[in-house]
């Protein structure tokens, strides 16, 4: 269940306000963690070298910036070492 969102902001939103309800039983809590769980092992089954090799990107190159980055086998690419 997603909260009512507050109006936005003019200009550029760096976040996504979400609320998690206060009234979820422990085990709905656990079902909603193991569902995200589950989720973040599929998708790093699923892009496992894309997300190393994003990751590794962007920590030898921190940037303020944040440009949109197309993530496939052909955009990112290894960095050879020196």
């Amino acid at each position: 269940m997603i909260a009512n969102q507050p109006e936005p902001t003019p200009g550029l939103q760096l976040t996504i306000n979400f609320k998690i309800p206060a009234y979820w039983t422990p085990e709905q809590a656990l079902a909603v963690f193991e569902l995200l769980d589950d989720l973040r092992d599929q998708i790093g089954a699923h892009y496992s070298v894309q997300l190393f090799q994003l990751s590794r990107q962007q920590h030898l190159h921190p940037s303020t910036d944040y440009p949109e980055t197309k993530v496939d086998d052909q955009t990112i690419s290894p960095r050879p070492d020196n």
